[in-house]
């Protein structure tokens, strides 16, 4: 009898135990899928220029609004970090549900995943990324959208991405109603990389500056850009503009006299653009209900 209450008890412990570890595995799950929430909208997406990329293996990760409970939103500015080999970065977005705007934090991986919609611009039009693709080793740069020299960069290509000015910095209800398609339900299950040390440093040193905060700048901020994360002085940053200059030509801000090296390498590109083009999914996906995005500058 005594063996019998025994086993009973253990057995009751056991199942205590699994339900414990499984609750926690769901609230863990939950918590990296959405990390903030708050009850206010983001700001509108400022105008800014990017800064000229560094050089070989940097990618953009373009800038958002952040939040912090004492001063609200704040301005992280875009920037050019050295990307893991062969992984793209998809921007984390603001998702409006039940009342609340959650933050979707931002991650790397072998494709771009779902990114509320939202058109950061410099090729991250709300669907996908258009400002360049990993060949091998070496990542080509699409110098239609990103601002790249082609003396220090030659991996460089043109593919005119469709412009539309859009601002809004958030998913749902008065923002982009858009929903994930197949392929990004799908690449969200594929192994990620969360943002970098350097991404982590870049944002922490955003929100110990009060300048970026919208509660300051009204959504100007003093620094909407910047060539190196954590740089927010001297000549690679780039204020936020209050007419900017949407949809141009990003080719056409480097230096004209290298565009020689840029034609015989874009001449080369087609070939291979062409071979490629049937490996690429659709960048529009199939169930979206919003007009197609694009964007250059922000």
């Amino acid at each position: 009898m005594k063996r019998l209450r025994l086993g009973l008890v253990l057995s009751f412990s056991v199942l205590v135990v699994m339900f414990s570890v499984t609750s926690l595995s769901t609230t863990s799950s939950a918590e990296i899928g959405i990390g903030i929430s708050v009850r206010v909208a983001p700001p509108a997406l400022p105008v800014y220029t990017q800064p000229i990329c560094p050089g070989p293996g940097y990618l953009w990760t373009p800038g958002y609004w952040a939040w912090n409970e004492d001063g609200g939103y704040y301005w992280v500015p875009g920037t050019w970090v050295v990307a893991p080999v062969g992984m793209l970065w998809t921007p984390g977005y603001w998702g409006y549900e039940r009342g609340f705007y959650g933050w979707h934090a931002g991650y790397w991986g072998p494709h771009i995943g779902f990114y509320g919609g939202v058109n950061y611009g410099f090729g991250y039009t709300g669907v996908g990324f258009a400002g360049g693709e990993w060949r091998g080793r070496a990542f080509f740069y699409n110098r239609a959208v990103l601002n790249v020299n082609v003396v220090n960069v030659r991996n460089v290509y043109s593919r005119t991405v469709i412009v539309n000015n859009t601002r809004v910095s958030f998913n749902g209800p008065g923002g982009v109603m858009a929903r994930p398609s197949h392929e990004e339900e799908r690449w969200s299950h594929e192994p990620h990389r969360m943002a970098l040390d350097e991404q982590m440093h870049h944002e922490r040193e955003a929100g110990h500056n009060r300048e970026f905060f919208a509660s300051a700048n009204h959504g100007h901020p003093a620094i909407a850009a910047t060539g190196r994360p954590g740089d927010f002085r001297g000549a690679r940053v780039e204020r936020a503009s209050d007419r900017g200059n949407h949809g141009f030509d990003q080719s056409s801000r480097n230096d004209r006299g290298n565009d020689r090296h840029a034609e015989i390498r874009h001449s080369e590109d087609r070939h291979i653009d062409d071979r490629h083009m049937n490996d690429r999914p659709s960048s529009r996906p199939e169930n979206h209900d919003h007009p197609k995005h694009g964007g250059r500058d922000r």
